[in-house]
């Protein structure tokens, strides 16, 4: 995974959204400013 640094684009991904649908993050690219927040649960 490529290093990422602060301010700089977050590199695109892709996964599905609540409802399966699938969701890409480029897709949001000229958009407003998004706040991606990365939890992790531990089972």
């Amino acid at each position: 995974m490529p290093r990422v640094s602060l301010n700089q684009p977050a590199p695109d991904f892709s996964l599905s959204d609540f409802t399966g649908n699938p969701f890409r993050l480029s897709n949001l690219r000229g958009q407003k400013n998004v706040l991606l927040i990365f939890n992790r649960t531990f089972t």
